[in-house]
């Protein structure tokens, strides 16, 4: 009895194909939990589309994954002089993001963010002449720059490629490879088409690994259903039950990631008040869980256990058995699965 990732494959690798397709020479992304599939499934995955390269979060991600991708891995998280030494082979570059971090990689394979208008880290264009002297000493894979998902301010993210690319072809450097993330395929294909000399790598993972949404789906199976009267206590806490019912312990807990959420930006009115009714039912412990039964997302009897969840089914609903499945709505980069299947 599990929480299963179950994977339309066909479907999945399809859509591979297809934002390949749009982005020519796309650099796969693998971090963090590996966009919910782990990080040898998306090595597997990346080594079927042709790359030759990978991207990775960390050094640590670098040395595991470096047994199961045998083109160059590319780090996105910057060099910082200090950090911890992670043996890593000759194929894995690093990001840098300042004038010090250039001089701390003699030798090294390196991609040098710039400063976008994210804010997040990268150099800026006050440090142009010093790298220009810096880079004589490390092997320049290319610059990188990191572009925001929403331009609220209606400015256009190919104006600022374009205006760094200005400032860097100014300052002499070269421009052989410019590493960008989140733009639109014809966005990517007027700058290629402004800048001939200079290869657009587009790196990717959202958009790649979870863009088709229906390829995927959670499910927890139903462990245990026990009927209960209105008033009878329960769980942990022993509270009483709000009326006749069953309760569901299905699979899947806080060590999967269930009952855990990040924080969302909200726009416009409508999200903002569910948001607050969201806050106000939590309050009084109404708290909604992921898992849907007959048709309707159900709620949580109590705060979920680390391997199981408790879910209050009313009686008007039909009851849960034992071995069926429920689906669950579940975030795939905060999510650990106990399995996956490929259907």
């Amino acid at each position: 009895m599990a929480l299963t990732l179950y994977v339309d494959t066909a479907r999945w690798r399809a859509h591979h194909k297809h934002v390949l397709e749009q982005f020519p020479g796309l650099v796969p992304v693998c971090k963090g939990n590996g966009y919910g599939f782990g990080h040898e499934r998306l090595a597997e995955e990346a080594t079927r589309l042709g790359s030759d390269i990978l991207a990775v979060g960390t050094t640590y991600e670098a040395a595991r994954i470096k047994d199961w991708f045998s083109g160059d891995l590319l780090v996105l998280t910057p060099f910082r002089r200090g950090e911890e030494p992670v043996p890593l082979p000759d194929r894995v570059i690093r990001s840098v993001s300042s004038v010090d971090g250039v001089h701390g990689l003699v030798g090294a394979r390196v991609v040098i963010e710039v400063m976008s208008s994210m804010k997040r880290h990268g150099v800026t264009e006050q440090d142009l002449p010093q790298l220009a002297h810096a880079i004589q000493d490390v092997r320049l894979e290319g610059f990188a720059i990191h572009l925001p998902l929403d331009r609220t301010d209606g400015s256009d993210a190919v104006e600022e490629v374009i205006g760094w690319m200005d400032r860097l072809r100014a300052a002499r450097l070269p421009l052989h490879t410019m590493f960008v993330s989140h733009l639109k395929a014809e966005e990517l294909a007027r700058l290629q088409q402004q800048f001939p000399q200079t290869r657009f790598r587009a790196r990717i993972g959202t958009r790649l690994w979870l863009g088709d949404h229906e390829a995927t789906e959670y499910r927890g199976a139903v462990l245990d259903v026990t009927r209960v009267a209105k008033g009878d206590r329960f769980g942990y806490r022993q509270q009483k039950a709000a009326s006749d019912g069953w309760l569901v312990v299905v699979a899947g807990g806080t060590s999967h990631g269930v009952g855990l959420e990040a924080p969302k930006a909200l726009h416009g009115v409508m999200p903002r008040a569910k948001g607050v009714a969201r806050a106000g039912l939590a309050t009084v412990n109404r708290n909604l869980a992921p898992y849907v039964w007959s048709g309707k997302q159900r709620w949580f009897a109590e705060p979920p256990h680390m391997q199981v969840s408790i879910l209050f089914v009313p009686s008007d609903a039909a009851e849960p058995k034992v071995g069926e499945e429920l689906v669950a709505h579940l975030r795939h980069t905060t999510t650990q699965f106990d399995r996956l299947v490929d259907r």
